[in-house]
């Protein structure tokens, strides 16, 4: 290093040690968000920082942190809260990359392993912990070997996540152990309005930084976004056949695939690994050695394809993934931008491609206006998916047979019943709540839903008459009323845009194409056995 190196890290008030560290990494110059956040923070300012995914957020927060650690070192000095076992292991081996001149003492809390070895960490009182809020507010409730009292940052990594319903409960508990004095450091891709002003972490409002992109485009210009149309009940096929295109220039590329639900992640990767298309998965079933192994797989290009549900859209860091693969489009724009951050990494280019069918119309409108952005088609050879058709859908069938369904269940209920018995309350209280809350919540989210689908139709000036549906009593009304507006308004929507005009009369024709193949098929297979009759006189 001569004198110019670190030079811009050194005007944001970096010490020459940690440059040094940041050097070894190959990092020369701060990123946009890290020149925004570090100096405020080093100044004693709460801070609110919102950047694209892989821009640096991280090490805008370890910095500082690891900077005031070095000049009056105890422990716990920092806790860290995400919402997902994958970033917690990244956040902390990037503290404990950074803080090697300070033998950095980091202690991850996430569940998926022995609770009392974790106790017995935090006892040691390590400099800093990554923790998910619930496994760490168990420790809190459950024992008393350690204490967040003279911590002196708290930092929520994807704090728009953290800051939902489902956290809500053991963000309290977790509060509620810390000193009044601190500094709270909130950062994410997607920062709400609900974070800024949320009153259970009310900010230092005289000393508070907020730092965000002017760039009103969330997602980066390196990153190619496509999409490709196809039937609803031929999704699987053309995921194949569009993983098989790329794989014929980029056999050994880097793939995220991402789908929405647990038992959907499993019987896709188990579908493909079938077809002989290797690949690992990752839900949040599995336990944390599966899900530490199979990243390891795939970080270390053992599998090149990881198929994934949202536990891998968050802050995961792969600098080497080059397509992200939507089998099916989140329900928030904001899960879509998340997700596709997973590529076009730091500056590299990168490819995003999503499986879109008519029903998905308005879904990829509201995508499209969040990251003012249009996608554009990704062309895959309709008869070559045609003609797979067949051995795709069996394979899947297959596969669903084999999974156990009452497996997925019981493991779901075990991790319920298993939090509320350390928490000291009745499961089977709990599981009546949590039905009658689930309930009202599919509820008002189905009005909610409706009401948005009658203002699009009236923006889209339909002259059908509606009747009033807002008093409708009976949730199957609803869900017919639902289902019935999406398909009006999705054929509005498609006829409006360019790029649809002709997926009616495209999807009809590859499902002639399909039966008729079916057809000679089930043909083929019958006239082998039938027998030459002989005629008697």
């Amino acid at each position: 290093m001569n004198e110019n190196d670190g030079k811009e890290f050194a005007e944001l008030g970096v010490k020459q040690w940690l440059i040094k560290q940041l050097f070894s990494l190959g990092i020369r110059n701060p990123t946009p968000i890290q020149k925004g956040c570090i100096s405020k923070i080093l100044e004693g300012y709460d801070c609110i920082g919102a950047a694209k995914t892989g821009s640096g957020k991280t090490f805008a927060f370890a910095l500082p942190i690891l900077q005031n650690l070095a000049e009056d070192p105890y422990g716990i000095f920092a806790l860290v809260l995400t919402p997902t076992h994958e970033l917690a292991y990244q956040i902390a081996d990037q503290f404990l990359i950074l803080g090697q001149p300070l033998n950095l003492r980091v202690c991850i809390v996430t569940g998926g392993s022995d609770q009392l070895e974790e106790s017995l960490k935090l006892a040691k009182r390590p400099h800093i912990v990554v923790a998910m809020p619930g496994r760490l507010a168990d420790h809190i409730s459950g024992c008393d070997t350690f204490s967040l009292k003279k911590i002196k940052y708290l930092v929520l990594d994807e704090a728009d996540r953290l800051f939902s319903e489902s956290f809500q409960e053991d963000l309290e508990t977790i509060f509620e152990a810390l000193p009044q004095k601190r500094q709270n450091l909130l950062f994410s891709a997607t920062i709400t309005e609900d974070v800024k002003e949320s009153k259970l972490l009310p900010l230092n409002k005289d000393k508070l930084t907020t730092w965000s992109e002017n760039d009103p485009q969330l997602t980066v210009n390196t990153l190619d976004q496509r999409y490709v149309v196809c039937p609803a009940y031929a999704r699987d096929v053309y995921l194949v056949q569009t993983l098989r295109k790329y794989r014929e220039t980029k056999p050994s590329s880097h793939v995220i695939v991402f789908t929405d639900t647990k038992k959907e992640c499993q019987v896709l990767s188990m579908m493909l690994n079938a077809i002989g298309m290797d690949n690992v998965c990752l839900h949040g079933f599995m336990r944390q050695k599966e899900r530490l192994s199979a990243l390891t797989q795939f970080r270390s290009n053992l599998k090149c394809t990881l198929i994934a549900t949202n536990v891998a859209a968050r802050g995961l860091d792969i600098p080497t993934v080059d397509l992200v693969v939507n089998h099916k489009l989140p329900l928030e724009p904001k899960e879509y931008i998340h997700r596709v951050g997973r590529t076009a990494r730091a500056g590299r280019s990168g490819l995003a491609i999503s499986l879109i069918t008519p029903y998905d119309i308005l879904r990829l409108g509201e995508i499209e206006d969040q990251i003012k952005t249009k996608l554009s088609e990704y062309k895959i050879d309709d008869d070559e998916a045609v003609r797979v058709f067949t051995t795709v859908s069996v394979t899947r069938r297959e596969q669903e047979a084999q999974l156990d369904n009452e497996q997925f269940e019981q493991r779901a209920r075990g991790y319920r019943h298993k939090r509320w018995l350390l928490a000291g309350v009745d499961p089977g209280d709990m599981e009546a709540g949590l039905e009658e809350m689930r309930r009202k919540r599919i509820k008002a989210a189905k009005k909610a839903k409706l009401a948005k689908i009658k203002d699009i139709q009236a923006q889209l000036k339909t002259t059908e008459t509606e009747k009033d549906t807002n008093r409708l009593e009976s949730e199957t009304d609803i869900d017919a009323t639902i289902k019935d507006s999406i398909k009006k308004v999705n054929k509005s929507l498609m006829k409006k845009d360019n790029r649809f005009k002709d997926v009616i009369g495209k999807i009809s024709k590859i499902k002639r194409k399909a039966e008729n193949l079916k057809a000679k098929q089930s043909k083929a297979e019958v006239k082998p056995n039938k027998k030459k009759k002989i005629k008697t006189t």
